[in-house]
C-alpha cells in the first residue's frame, strides 16, 4: 500500500474505547512511552499511537466541522502535531488520550473559524531550513498526500449511493454495520454486501495507490 493512504483502510477501530477501568494505567503508561519515542523521531511509536487514538480523535473532530472532508484534513494536522510536539507533551497536565483531543478539538474549531486553515508545518513547531522550508526528513507514513487525498474523494463519487453512504457512515463516521442498517432501516446483510462491493470497487479505481 502506499506510503499515507489511510483513509479508508487504515481508519481503525479506537484502541482506547475497548480499554477497561483495570488496565487504565498500563495503558496511560504505555502511551507515554510511546510519547516519548516519537519525541525520539520513532516512526513506528506514532503509528501505533495512531492505530490506538485515530478513530476517537476523527469522532470528535467531525462532530465540530460537521464535514468529512475537513474532518479527514484535520485529523492529518492532528496527529502531525503530535509527531511534532511530542517532545513538548508534559504528562502532569493529564493523560496522553486527553492531550491528543484537545489538540483535536483546537485543531477542529480553527477550521470551523478559517477557510484558510494553516497546517502545523507552517507554525514554526516543525523543523525548518533556514528559507523557510520544512527539512527533508521523512515523513511517517500516515500523513496522506494531497494528491492521494483528491484521489480518493473522486473515487467514492463514482459510487452508486446505495454503497458510497454505507461507506463514509462506517470510514468517516466510526459506524458499526449494524448502526449503519438500523439508521438507513435496511437489512444488515445488505448494508455488508454493498460495503464489499463498493470498497472493492474502490480498489480497482484506487489501483495506482496501493
Amino acid at each position: 500500500m502506499a506510503p499515507g493512504f489511510w483513509l479508508l483502510f487504515k481508519l481503525r477501530p479506537c484502541y482506547y474505547c475497548h480499554v477497561s477501568m483495570s488496565e487504565d494505567k498500563r495503558v496511560e503508561k504505555e502511551d507515554r512511552d510511546l510519547i516519548q519515542s516519537m519525541a525520539s523521531r520513532d516512526a513506528n511509536a506514532l503509528d501505533t499511537f495512531y492505530d490506538r487514538y485515530n478513530r476517537v480523535a476523527f469522532g470528535l473532530i467531525l462532530r465540530i466541522v460537521r464535514n468529512p472532508a475537513d474532518a479527514e484534513d484535520v485529523l492529518v494536522d492532528v496527529f502531525w502535531q503530535v509527531w511534532q510536539q511530542s517532545s513538548k507533551y508534559d504528562s502532569s497536565r493529564g493523560k496522553p488520550i486527553a492531550w491528543v483531543l484537545t489538540i483535536a478539538r483546537t485543531r477542529a474549531i480553527d477550521c470551523l473559524r478559517g477557510g484558510n486553515r494553516q497546517h502545523v508545518e507552517s507554525s514554526g513547531d516543525g523543523p525548518q531550513n533556514p528559507g523557510g522550508t520544512r527539512s527533508a526528513s521523512p515523513e511517517p507514513d500516515i500523513f496522506i498526500a494531497a494528491d492521494t487525498r483528491r484521489g480518493v474523494q473522486v473515487a467514492l463519487q463514482t459510487l452508486s449511493e446505495q454503497q458510497r453512504i454505507p461507506i463514509e457512515m462506517a470510514y468517516f463516521q466510526g459506524m458499526s454495520h449494524t448502526e449503519i442498517a438500523s439508521a438507513l432501516g435496511q437489512p444488515l446483510g445488505t448494508v455488508k454486501d454493498r460495503i464489499r462491493t463498493g470498497m472493492a470497487h474502490l480498489r480497482k479505481r484506487l489501483k495506482a495507490y496501493l
